[in-house]
């Protein structure tokens, strides 16, 4: 076993941090996660290719499709807090799993549906299991992963959103070409029934409990996670309401509630928007063109997440991209040219997708494990009601002006409001002599800096 200190650098995802112990925890643990959340990704987002192509059989307006679209984050909000205490105090391995096989059904049961209520009802029930999966596994992942590998922890788990979408588009158009939208979301409803078996035996709650783990490997990451959390200040003796009543986790939830608006508004209606560049093409065509943005986002938020555990610079990292995804979302609708759109399109993309590994970093910086779980419960909760508000937003402003402009500019203001929140409400923490520059937010609920990152 190996004691060298801490190094500040970035390091290869599949080598040891320090030398000689093995990582195969980037090898196990990512990839299964991964898989799993991509597939819970496509059960929420598939409605997004589907809807352009339902061709009335739900007699749906504008308005009732952003509905749809958005209706899922309503369900989404109540499992979040109780799911991630369950991990936490319980199994996140267990948790997952329960959710898991309930999600698989709700997705099949929506491919059944007769009338648009139970279209309606459907994604709420969808959306209500799904829910406790993302705090889920962040606890799942803060048991595998030291504070300095965290936000590429979370990265490469979260890539699996874009590379969904990169995967899927095409597969959902292909099979809209064969099949009609009923059997989409049934068949595509199956696969977390299957990838349940896997998760079971593959995955443990935290390395000591792991049997493909060494020994070298488990005691490191123990001394790493109790380091970590040893220099952690204590909150209210570890109570859950003094933890979320701090002021950053107030200013977190702000910052993703409009980012994440404007993140679902873009996102749940990109394949409508591409459908209008082919003038109507086919869904094979469209599906393939949905994937190119999220493979440019795929690439730009791995990247930035690398950036961010380099140099402990978190706000930036969140920050930046939204600025770019701003201008790109509004040169969008002004500009001519099935190219140039395109490409703004790609840009955006990666612009709201680049800050997810350096968000969820920050508050594993100030939180301790046992109060972190709730508050991440409790971000995501009222955070993705954004994922209500985006959709629904530019549905109903599209079909009360005729034009997407007027709803795509409305997003681009709720970026802006998450930009001003992140550059002026996470207040930087102090430098380490060390790390060099540290950027993440100040762990005291009024004070500027007390112990950060």
């Amino acid at each position: 076993m190996n004691d060298a200190p801490r190094p500040t650098g970035d390091h290869p995802a599949a080598t040891a941090p320090t030398g000689g112990v093995p990582a195969k925890r980037w090898v196990y643990v990512i990839p299964v996660a991964a898989v799993m959340y991509m597939l819970a990704y496509l059960d929420r987002n598939n409605v997004s290719v589907v809807l352009p192509y339902m061709h009335g059989d739900l007699d749906l307006s504008n308005a009732d499709k952003g509905l749809a679209g958005g209706i899922f984050f309503l369900g989404y909000v109540f499992l979040q807090i109780p799911a991630a205490v369950l991990a936490q105090r319980w199994s996140a391995r267990k948790t997952v799993l329960i959710l898991m096989v309930a999600w698989g059904l709700s997705a099949v049961l929506s491919g059944l549906v007769q009338t648009r209520a139970q279209f309606y009802a459907a994604r709420f029930v969808l959306g209500f299991f799904e829910g406790g999966v993302w705090p889920a596994v962040l606890i799942l992942l803060a048991s595998w992963f030291p504070l300095r590998e965290r936000a590429r922890a979370n990265a490469l788990w979260m890539a699996c959103l874009p590379l969904s979408s990169v995967l899927m588009a095409p597969l959902s158009g292909w099979m809209l070409d064969h099949t009609s939208w009923r059997w989409v979301l049934v068949l595509q409803g199956v696969p977390p029934l299957l990838w349940a078996a896997l998760w079971w035996f593959a995955v443990a709650d935290r390395p000591a409990e792991a049997r493909w783990i060494s020994r070298a490997e488990a005691a490191h990451l123990a001394r790493e996670i109790a380091a970590d959390e040893a220099a952690k200040p204590a909150v209210g003796g570890g109570s859950y309401l003094a933890a979320v009543r701090q002021r950053t986790v107030l200013v977190l939830i702000g910052v993703y509630f409009f980012w994440i608006t404007g993140f679902y508004g873009f996102s749940l209606w990109l394949p409508a928007v591409i459908k209008e560049l082919t003038h109507d093409g086919s869904a094979t065509e469209v599906g393939l063109l949905t994937a190119i943005p999220f493979t440019v986002a795929l690439v730009v938020m791995i990247a930035n997440a690398a950036w961010s555990d380099r140099t402990g610079r978190r706000r930036p990292a969140v920050a930046v991209p939204l600025v770019v995804g701003i201008v790109a979302l509004l040169l969008g609708q002004v500009v001519d040219g099935a190219l140039p759109r395109m490409l703004l399109l790609c840009l955006t993309a990666a612009a709201v997708y680049a800050p997810y590994g350096p968000f969820w970093a920050i508050p594993g910086q100030f939180l301790r494990f046992e109060v972190v779980a709730v508050a991440m419960g409790l971000i995501n909760a009222l955070g993705n009601l954004g994922g209500f508000a985006g959709p629904y937003l530019v549905g109903w402003l599209t079909d009360a002006t005729g034009s997407s402009l007027t709803g795509f500019a409305v997003l681009a203001g709720f970026l802006a409001v998450a930009v001003v929140l992140a550059t002026l409400g996470l207040r930087p923490g102090p430098a380490r002599p060390s790390d060099g520059s540290q950027d993440a937010p100040a762990p005291a609920a009024n004070t500027a800096s007390n112990g950060g990152s």
